[in-house]
């Protein structure tokens, strides 16, 4: 009997270490961005292909100028409520006091400074395949935009799913830093970096499995809106007809072929897609016309 439980002991001490290991914060090497110089006039770029001021702008606040990143817009899930931080340049309420390590971390890690996990409603989960490069600038642009002194809301996460450490196990099990499909010419390839990593359109256009992580089998094909009002439509060939002409021309305006608009969170996506260039919209297109 004592070397039973000498040996249940030893098997939990395993588990337990186990447990530690994977569930740990994985955060970059502290060189990881050494030798890159900020551009925040790239930066601007990037927080537009990334719908920073989509999620981040304050309830009822206008996203475009000088967005107010004040946070405080709600995200219903299975899971919980989760509600979007501060992230302007305040030092105290903000990430204003941030290196562009700690952004970095927090976009291809979901770690944040204090060596937390973020929940994955913040889409890390599409940024880990975004170069450092771009986050650096990102970081330089942030620092340009207003600050503002109004606290980051708490989730409304209740058990088990308010344990943080567990999203560790989440990480390990899902996230994934692979590009999902192939792309052989220059503008594909800007167009998978578009859709697959900085636009993150799989968050809302994929179905996800029962622990929240995108079903890439089913990538891009639609999926309940977590509000439970309606649904994101399907985006690949299979139900997106429109040509390629009217689809970056959607991405630019908004107007559809039929003489409607885009409405919603979509309206917010167009905002964004419309202070790119055309090539990258063009880019878009031609990736979102050659899902299988």
């Amino acid at each position: 009997m004592k070397r039973f439980f000498l040996s249940l002991c030893v098997l939990a001490l395993f588990g337990g270490a186990v447990f530690l290991w994977i569930t740990r914060a994985d955060t970059l090497p502290a060189d990881s961005l050494d030798g890159l110089t900020a551009d925040a006039t790239r930066g601007e770029t990037v927080f537009h292909a990334s719908g920073c001021a989509s999620c981040h702008t304050a309830p009822g606040a206008e996203s475009s100028n000088a967005p107010d990143l004040t946070g405080g817009q709600k995200f219903p899930s299975d899971f919980g409520t989760f509600v979007a931080p501060n992230i302007s340049s305040d030092p105290t309420h903000g990430i204003g006091d941030w290196t562009a390590l700690d952004l970095a971390n927090a976009m291809l890690r979901g770690v944040s400074p204090a060596g937390q996990h973020y929940y994955p409603a913040f889409p890390y989960a599409s940024y880990i395949r975004m170069q450092p490069q771009d986050v650096v600038d990102l970081h330089a642009f942030l620092a340009t935009l207003p600050a503002s002194d109004t606290p980051s809301q708490p989730h409304d996460v209740g058990f088990p799913f308010n344990i943080r450490r567990s999203v560790g196990g989440w990480k390990w099990l899902y996230l994934d830093d692979n590009w999902i499909m192939a792309a052989d010419t220059d503008q594909l390839e800007r167009g998978r970096y578009i859709v697959e990593a900085m636009g993150h359109c799989g968050e809302c256009h994929t179905h996800r499995n029962a622990l929240g992580a995108m079903d890439l089998s089913a990538w891009l094909t639609g999926a309940p809106d977590p509000s439970g009002k309606g649904k994101t439509p399907n985006i690949t060939p299979a139900e997106l007809s429109w040509s390629d002409a009217d689809l970056t021309y959607y991405f630019e305006t908004g107007f559809t072929p039929d003489f409607d608009s885009a409405g919603g969170d979509m309206a917010h996506v167009v905002e964004n897609l419309a202070r790119l260039t055309p090539k990258d919209r063009e880019a878009v297109t031609a990736y979102l016309k050659a899902l299988p």
